[in-house]
């Protein structure tokens, strides 16, 4: 008894249940020609108040829609029977399914049956068409194309090196802030010097140079005399002065306060007047504040301290010296992080130009096939009739018997399977093996058929089938199918095209299947399906 295996051979299946459908689907054909037409018919038949509405589609699936046809009414007792049509075509040869479309009638969704057709190659009459051979590959010219890599490179490292120098120096305290004075008479002293090496007023900058001219002055008289000398304004400054004075009992003369008083003012007009005194008044005004500075560190009367102040002042600049060498400490690491960071970016980027994304991404973060591909590859037997393999992993049993149809598993003798991964992930690979208990005449497309229609009942959309015979190392020959699906990944909430290739091989009550399939453009997962394919030996089923 011939049995249809292509409804038995759904070994990655889930069951399927037939109903009675209201929509009846038929195609004129199911093989032409590529760029030919195929005529795909609709039918239904309804009530006359029924409203039927058919899609209005630009593709099934990988046919494209070339021409939509007007619906036929045909009214037979008291019915509507309506028919719509739709001219598909392809361009390219393989196998292909026409998935289910929904029909709405009243507002209920129907379903459409998914039909498999062939689109064939057009055969060309070598005899009158001359042949040529084909030509070599050229090699690109990139002695120009790729200077722009390098100039590329070369401008990144530039721009980060200025970013972090930018960096540094932003953050970076002044050399004279680090440095910790005794006294406020030392710091000031120290701070005129290192404003008459900057040259301000002679570079113009006339009013930076009195700003930094005045704070250093009025910086001295807030620390060493204890007055707000910073927040004051200049009367506000010079009556405090005087009144620190005689409170603390200071020998100050009447000009030294004055010219100090003179000199602040002149500050004030060439910050907010836009006053621009002579060369000689400047340097009459920095020697001033000199002078007075200085004057007024010796008129301070000096305080014998006694052993206690003497210790306690000890222990605050020892204590300011360790803040200073942790902000310094602090420093350097900060260098040298961001020194690390910039010299991994500009590696990256260096092999990113040169070797591309894809390379680094592969080589530094990681990828599942790359490990497969280049981890250590095992050879085993699977199933009866045995089929010797060579895979990344060593294949796990799995049980697809339950997804086949009770009356179809009266018919199995025995049944086993084995698979790495699962068919939700993104590579899959599984072999399985079939003996039925009486010898049956096995039609290799058909069984071929029904492995993939189960496939596209698991969720394979738009799915492209080439066939072609394959035939292993030893001369045994069977079927491969091959071609691209689209998988929902319902967790990304988007589709991935994936590539898959299919063997089968039917033996005196057997068959003999591998299926495997991964994500198209995945290289290392091409190389991994050459090696196994390329490694198959069948043994002959035993009784």
């Amino acid at each position: 008894m011939k049995i249809r295996l292509y409804l038995l051979f759904l070994l990655v299946t889930t069951a399927v249940f037939a109903q009675q459908k209201q929509v009846v689907t038929s195609i004129d054909t199911i093989k032409n020609k590529i760029g030919a037409e195929f005529k795909l018919s609709i039918k239904t038949t309804v009530d006359t108040a029924s409203k039927v509405i058919f899609p209005k589609l630009k593709n099934f699936g990988a046919l494209e829609v070339i021409q939509s046809y007007p619906i036929d009414t045909i009214k037979t007792d008291g019915r509507y029977e309506l028919v719509k049509k739709y001219g598909l075509t392809q361009f390219d040869s393989g196998r292909y399914v026409i998935p289910s479309i929904k029909i709405f009638i009243n507002s209920k969704p129907y379903m459409t049956d998914s039909l498999l057709v062939e689109v064939a190659n057009v055969k060309v009459d070598t005899l009158k068409q001359k042949m040529f051979d084909i030509k070599g590959i050229a090699q690109a010219d990139n002695s120009i194309g790729d200077w722009w890599k390098y100039l590329l490179i070369i401008a990144l490292i530039v721009g980060i090196g200025v970013l972090i120098y930018w960096y540094i120096k932003k953050h970076q305290k002044k050399k004279l802030e680090a440095e910790i004075f005794k006294t406020p008479i030392e710091k000031a002293t120290s701070l005129l010097d290192t404003l008459e090496k900057k040259e301000l007023w002679q570079k113009g900058e006339v009013k930076a140079y009195y700003s930094e001219l005045t704070d250093i002055a009025r910086n001295y008289i807030e620390e060493a005399i204890e007055i707000p000398a910073m927040e004051s304004t200049t009367s506000e400054l010079i009556q405090g002065l005087r009144a620190a004075s005689v409170k603390k009992k200071m020998t100050l003369s009447q000009e030294i306060i004055e010219n100090l008083e003179r000199v602040l003012k002149q500050a004030d007009l060439v910050k907010f007047a836009k006053s621009k005194p002579l060369d000689f008044e400047i340097t009459e005004d920095r020697n001033k504040i000199q002078k007075a500075i200085l004057t007024l560190d010796n008129s301070i009367p000096v305080e014998v301290p006694v052993e206690e102040d003497v210790l306690l002042n000890e222990a605050q600049r020892q204590k300011q010296i360790q803040i200073q060498l942790l902000k310094k400490r602090k420093k350097r690491i900060v260098t040298a992080v961001v020194s690390v960071v910039f010299l991994l970016v500009a590696t990256t980027t260096f092999f990113i130009v040169l070797k591309g994304f894809d390379y680094v991404k592969d080589n530094v973060l990681g990828n599942p096939t790359k490990e497969l591909l280049e981890g250590e590859w095992v050879k085993s037997e699977y199933g009866n009739p045995g089929i010797i393999i060579e895979t990344p992993k060593v294949l796990k049993r799995v049980d697809l018997t339950k997804t086949l149809p009770k009356d179809g598993m009266a018919l199995i003798k025995e049944m086993q399977s084995f698979a790495y991964g699962s068919v939700s992930d993104h590579f899959y690979l599984m072999v399985s093996t079939l003996k039925y208990k009486k010898e049956t005449e096995i039609d290799l497309k058909k069984s071929m058929d029904g492995a993939l229609q189960s496939l596209e009942v698991q969720g394979a959309k738009n799915m492209i089938v080439k066939q072609e015979d394959f035939e292993t190392k030893e001369g045994i020959k069977g079927l491969k199918a091959y071609g691209t699906f689209q998988k929902i990944d319902d967790d990304k909430q988007n589709s991935v095209k994936m590539y898959y290739e299919a063997l089968l091989f039917s033996q005196e009550g057997g068959l003999q299947q591998i299926l495997l399939f991964h994500e198209e453009g995945d290289t290392y997962a091409n190389e991994i399906s050459e090696r196994v394919l390329s490694s198959v030996e069948l043994k002959q089923a035993s009784k």
